[in-house]
This record gives structure tokens, sequence and C-alpha cells, in this order.
């Protein structure tokens, strides 16, 4: 039984029948405080089959954060338009050629243009949000100066910077030259200032130390939140492992049997049948599974939550992946859980449709870069060889898409 879209709806409705009336800067919203979401990922990846939902969307979100980019020209490139409002809120604010609004101005122009012996043409003028979109996609340049959203997400999973005082700096530099590694810190007067790559310190960590209480990714920087178009909403997560039981192991090998990933040769004896199944079991069945926990300071229930959910499903998937374990069980607690007001009517219609079964993903690894594939592997060499079509989903069926209201 589908027991996420259910929590998700048992969410919906208790909003929706005792959520607490707030104004907000961005609409009136009803709201409760702190709340989870639970999923077993061996009931099937979780994508809301209560509305359809934009699997490839989320995926080309994902690749762009674990990439560690923050211009949109990526996201606007693969046709996920995401963060273009935010991107069009910055360039709007930002802009000082004009103070008018854009309506009004253009007006203006055009009435200055009707009997003119020479006709205006000010390219600085702001630009609609549909000129914006085009100019990222065709004009690097102007992608390069307007469509980079601060140091969200992606710049602090990969880039979160750090300064150290320069005499600490120093006995770093002397031992990383003992063990050949290059000095990553630039002197910057007294301080030195360099940066952290989360994603792969917790992937380091997940092989060499996965019991570890520190196996954790945060984008909470405090010393660069007004850098940001937006504070992060999912401010953090954690991952932990644990080993797998016999009896655990011996049903993924059953299932993969079942699924035909595993032929079982013919065998002369029951021996030869236990030795080869052991020599698979050591092999070929991961030894542990890895769950994730994420934490959310702000929840847009009927938009936002089914991406975070999704998305961080996927991060799972692929974390799995990468240290060869078992995706186990995904967390997620919520802080500020809301509904804008215009979202209500939308909330009222899914709360009433029945689940289906949750579909399955499939990840195609096949050209995905490894050491062993490469003289100077990074993990950004495996990143950047995964492509949006690696990830497919299977066997979904879902009630029809829901058009909510975007609150920027």
């Amino acid at each position: 039984m589908n027991q996420l879209d259910r929590q998700y709806q048992d969410l919906l409705f208790e909003l929706i029948t005792c959520g607490v009336v707030k104004e907000t800067r961005n609409g009136k919203t009803v709201s409760v405080f702190g709340r989870q979401i639970r999923h077993k990922m061996s009931e099937g990846f979780p994508l809301l089959t209560t509305k359809k939902m934009p699997f490839k969307l989320i995926a080309t979100e994902l690749l762009w954060f674990l990439r560690g980019d923050t211009n949109i020209k990526y996201l606007v490139d693969n046709d996920c338009h995401i963060w273009d409002g935010d991107a069009y809120k910055n360039y709007r604010s930002k802009s000082k050629d004009i103070d008018l609004p854009e309506n009004l101005y253009r007006n203006l122009i055009d009435d200055l243009n009707k009997n003119a012996m020479f006709p205006i043409d000010n390219p600085s003028r702001m630009l609609s949000k549909e000129e914006f979109i085009n100019n990222i996609k065709t004009d690097d340049e102007f992608a390069e100066k307007w469509a980079d959203l601060g140091p969200i997400y992606g710049k602090q999973w990969r880039k979160w910077n750090k300064i150290r005082f320069r005499d600490i700096n120093r006995i770093n530099q002397h031992h990383n030259q003992i063990a050949g590694i290059e000095n990553p810190f630039e002197e910057e007067g007294k301080w030195v200032r360099g940066y952290e790559d989360q994603i792969q310190n917790l992937i380091n960590d997940l092989k060499t130390n996965p019991d570890s209480r520190r196996l954790m990714v945060n984008a909470w920087n405090v010393g660069e939140l007004d850098q940001m178009v937006l504070p992060p909403c999912h401010y953090g997560f954690q991952v932990y492992t644990r080993e797998l039981s016999l009896e655990e192991r011996v049903g993924i090998f059953n299932k993969k049997k079942e699924c035909g990933e595993v032929v079982v040769p013919e065998f002369k004896s029951v021996g030869d049948m236990n030795a080869w199944t052991n020599k698979l079991l050591d092999e070929v069945i991961p030894e542990r599974a890895i769950s994730l926990m994420w934490n959310q300071r702000s929840v847009d229930v009927p938009l936002g939550l089914p991406f975070n959910v999704a998305s961080y499903g996927l991060l799972l998937e692929i974390l799995a992946k990468m240290t060869n374990m078992v995706p186990d069980e995904l967390i997620g607690n919520l802080g500020d859980c809301h509904i804008y007001e215009n979202q209500l009517p939308g909330c009222r219609e899914q709360i009433t449709r029945e689940p289906y079964a949750l579909p399955k993903l499939y990840i195609n690894t096949e050209f995905w870069a490894t050491s062993d594939d490469v003289v100077e592997y990074t993990l950004d060499t495996e990143i950047l060889s995964m492509l949006i079509e690696d990830f497919q989903i299977e066997g979904y069926e879902s009630h029809p898409s829901i058009k909510f209201p975007l609150s920027n």
C-alpha cells in the first residue's frame, strides 16, 4: 500500500482543517509547525501519485545542485524553469536603468516612438520575463551577469567558504606537501580563504567510516545568507548507515533473481549452488543500507514538498549507487508547513484522490566515470558524466497534475 501519498494527504487535511492563518511576505497562508515524513525506499520510489509529478525537472535540479552550479543557465538549457521567477525577481531588483514599473515604461517608450523621427532603441530597458529567460539561453555574457542566484545550495554543498589564519595554513601546507596534496588555499593578508566540498567529504566518509555520526551536509551558511536570492528552505541533511543482516542480503539476492538481474546457471550439486550463491553474496550484494534525513525550515506543502521528497529520494539512490549500499529510509523533518490561500482549492481536490502504487527507479551507471575509467578521477568527473536520461521512472501511474501558483 502507498503510505507516502497517505501521509502527504493527512498533512494537507490537517492544514486545511486545523492550520493557523498567517499574513506572510508573499500572501496569506494556513500553517502548522513541526511535522515529519517517513518513507521506506523498498516500498517504491517516493514520487507522489495523487497528482502527476515532473520527474525530469526534479532530476535536473538535483544534478544542478550536485554540480555546484548556482547559475540557472544549466536549468534553462534543460527546459527546467523552477528558478526562473527568483532569477527574474533578482534581475528586476538589481537593474538600475529604470525606476518605473515595466508596463508603464514600455508604454512610455511606445508613445515617444509613435511620432519620433528617430525611434528610441534602448537595449538597457527592463526586459519582460520571457525576454529575460530567452537572453539567458542565447547570450552567455548576459547569463553570466544576470542568471546567477548567489551562493545557494550547489555552492554550499560543493564549495563552502572557509577562512583560516595564515600560520595554521602553513602547518597544513607542510602536511599537504608531505602527502603530495596540492594546497587549495590562497593567502589574503593575514587570512587564508578556501573551501570545503561537503559532498566529496560525505562520500569519502561513507566509504571509510560509514558509522560516523558526522555524515552531514549543510546549506545554511549564515555568513552568506544576504548574498542569496533566497535563503535555503531545505537547509541540511544527514546520512546514516547500518549493516544488513544475512537474511536481508539473501532477500536482495532473491529479488534480483526474480527481476532477471541475476541469471542462475545449472548446477551439478547443492554444494556447487551454495558456493556460487555465497560468492555472489560476497561480491555483488551490498553489505550496508543507507538512510537520509533532511531538515526544512519552510515548506510549501502543495508545490514544494512533493519536489523535495522526490529530490532527496533521488539523492539517496545516487549516494547508495556511489557507495555500493542499499537505499533504506527517507525522512523529512518539516518546520513551517504551509498552504497559500490560492492553493486551497487544489489541495481539497488532491485529498480526495485514491493513491496508486509507487513507481520504481532505474539508474543506468554504465557511462558514469569511476576511478578505474580516468587517470585523474574526481567527484566532478563522476557527476559531470551523469545525464538526466540515466534516471528512469518505471510503472508510474498518477492522477492528473494540479496547477498550484508559485509564490516567489
